[in-house]
């Protein structure tokens, strides 16, 4: 058994060490002026902050940053809502309609964003929405509602019934039931959706890129990515704005990482 849990220590490790270098390696350009060639596995001889300077300057990160917060926190917000909203009778009445339902649900989930984009800019251009909160947060909703559903479904599923039992004798209607007695219950389901659709709406680029197309709407990502050009290209300050954008969720998964695999494991396995 020693040896075992030393192999697994180890493993545990190796793939820790693995993860680590993309951010190890950002970190050490972040660090360095544009006319340092030495190896990027090496650290950098001295802390050089103009790359910092530059991403705030010129990249105007911290305006791309609020937009992200902006329609990550509304997204997040209605997808878990919605998400719980729709699950909850989906979980609890098992008929014909509604297995209908989560399996088209199920379906939408495998279809490639990208594959509907023509039709849906086109849409979102006659409706007024390109370049604005509110239609980059219906597009990302819609994009991921379908997985927010399927985690509170089956999460609910194992639930004990005579919860609604015991609510409906005490006078609950339904609302009340899901509100005052399934709601609370959610916590480690909530915090994974909140986390996974949190991460994608964060780092989405191809939704953003064409539907954000004014320079003060530029997201974190579209942000980083001005760095790059056919032309021209600054690595470091890149590296540095990328630091800056991951913050946030550094942030949010610490503080909800002691729900997150609780809530994937039940979430995702009935």
């Amino acid at each position: 058994m020693k040896k075992k849990t030393l192999y697994k220590t180890l493993l545990g490790i190796f793939i820790s060490l693995i993860h680590f270098i993309p951010f190890y390696i950002t970190i050490t350009m972040a660090f360095k002026p544009l006319t340092d060639f030495s190896s990027r596995w090496l650290l950098p001889t001295e802390l050089y902050l103009d790359n910092f300077v530059t991403a705030i300057r010129d990249a105007k990160i911290l305006l791309a940053m609020q937009n992200s917060i902006i329609i990550t926190v509304v997204s997040v917000t209605l997808i878990v809502l919605v998400g719980a909203l729709a699950a909850y009778p989906l979980a609890r009445f098992q008929t014909k309609f509604n297995r209908g339902v989560l399996n088209l649900v199920l379906g939408v989930m495998m279809v490639p964003p990208l594959s509907m984009l023509v039709p849906l800019y086109s849409n979102m251009a006659k409706w007024g929405g390109i370049s604005t909160y509110w239609g980059i947060i219906v597009v990302i909703t819609t994009f991921q509602l379908p997985m927010s559903i399927f985690l509170y479904t089956n999460f609910i599923s194992t639930l004990p019934y005579s919860l609604d039992e015991a609510a409906a004798i005490d006078g609950c209607n339904k609302f009340q039931t899901f509100y005052r007695i399934i709601l609370p219950l959610l916590k480690p389901v909530t915090a994974t959706v909140v986390i996974l659709t949190g991460v994608w709406v964060w780092n989405d680029y191809q939704f953003s890129l064409y539907f954000l197309q004014k320079q003060d709407m530029r997201t974190i990502t579209l942000a980083i990515a001005s760095f790059f050009s056919n032309n021209t290209s600054n690595l470091n300050a890149a590296a540095a704005a990328s630091l800056i954008a991951i913050l946030p969720i550094i942030v949010l998964y610490l503080a909800m990482q002691k729900y997150f695999v609780k809530g994937m494991v039940d979430g995702a396995v009935k």
